[in-house]
């Protein structure tokens, strides 16, 4: 009766001797990276580039070309993320880039002072440029009153008081804040690159702009947390009149005239702004993320009350991989800053 079990024991332990008395295998070698050829490079690279001025507008147009999914078609975004588009100067090799691809999707209305004679010579030479903002009924800059604070969101009055936007141009370029503009640009762009690249942009357009539409309905129903008492801002710049238009708020404030960050302001018109602040009671003001203002924090500390300094993605989107990184991303996280403001 015992007998299989004593063969079963004896087998167990051949079994456990051999596995012990196996050679171990040879250590593997790590396998140098295969080296790749210039032929090779220049075979995946784009075919044809876009080339896209500002980070807000590249992702947009990055998500068209994602949506088309054509590995031939590329996006080179000149500005990096972080630079200031009033403060961007191109190199050499962006210069050549621009030249190059023959198709650019610009912001337009002075916003890229530094590429107005660039693109102006593309376009001489037989190129695209689509400068967005002008093709979306822009507003005039804004006249902000520093005495009076009468809740009139229309831009009627602004339009025969805009000021001469310290030679930015009658209009405001800042359209990238009001989501429903950027939608319609979208939705354009896509008819206008539908011509150069085929027609998969113009429905790609159109599939990118609901999606900000849908973006866009989250955004309305964050802010409509903020009583309507509290919906007043003062910026660093002017840089909010369209979403102040599209999402019901008031300007009451900005310490930069004109839409410019390169301006200085004169010690007047800080008294006034810091005047504005106290006489509303306000404890938020709002900023730049990307271009902080060592002036803006003084103004702050010297109003009367306990003010805040809250900072906004205003002239850019996020690193890539954030929430902000994307344009939909960046106008919720915006959101959420200014109800948690603006909120109670």
């Amino acid at each position: 009766m015992r007998t299989p079990l004593v063969v079963s024991s004896l087998a167990l332990s051949g079994l456990i001797l051999s596995g012990c008395s196996a050679p171990a295998p040879a250590p593997t070698q790590e396998q140098p990276e295969p080296e790749v050829t210039a032929e090779e490079q220049e075979a995946a690279a784009p075919e044809r580039i876009i080339s896209v001025t500002t980070t807000v507008l590249g992702d947009v147009v990055e998500q068209m070309v994602a949506c088309v999914g054509d590995d031939s078609i590329g996006v080179e975004v000149l500005m990096p993320i972080g630079v200031d588009p009033h403060d961007y100067q191109p190199s050499s090799a962006q210069l050549a880039t621009i030249a190059d691809s023959g198709v650019v999707v610009a912001n337009g209305l002075m916003l890229e002072e530094s590429l107005v004679e660039p693109l102006e010579e593309l376009e001489a030479e037989g190129g695209s440029v689509y400068r967005l903002a002008e093709m979306i009924d822009p507003l005039p800059f804004a006249e902000i009153d520093d005495h009076d604070h009468d809740h009139d969101h229309g831009h009627e009055e602004a339009a025969e008081e805009s000021h001469d936007g310290h030679d930015h141009g009658e209009f405001d370029p800042h359209f990238w804040l009001d989501m429903e503009r950027v939608a319609l640009a979208t939705e354009m762009l896509g008819v206008e690159l539908a011509t150069d690249f085929g027609a998969s942009f113009e429905t790609c357009g159109a599939e990118i702009a609901q999606s900000i539409r849908t973006a866009e309905l989250e955004v309305v129903e964050i802010l409509d947390a903020i009583p309507e008492a509290n919906r007043v801002l003062v910026t660093d710049h002017e840089a909010m009149s369209y979403f102040a238009e599209r999402y019901d708020f008031e300007i009451a404030g900005v310490l930069i005239r004109g839409g410019s960050t390169l301006a200085e302001p004169s010690s007047q018109e800080l008294a006034q702004l810091i005047d504005q602040i106290n006489a509303l009671g306000l404890s938020t003001v709002f900023g730049n993320i990307h271009a902080p203002s060592d002036l803006l924090e003084s103004i702050a500390a010297e109003s009367g009350g306990d003010v805040q300094v809250v900072s906004l993605y205003l002239g850019g989107v996020g690193e890539a991989g954030s929430e902000q990184g994307s344009y939909q991303g960046m106008m919720l996280s915006n959101a959420r800053a200014i109800a948690s403001a603006l909120g109670s």
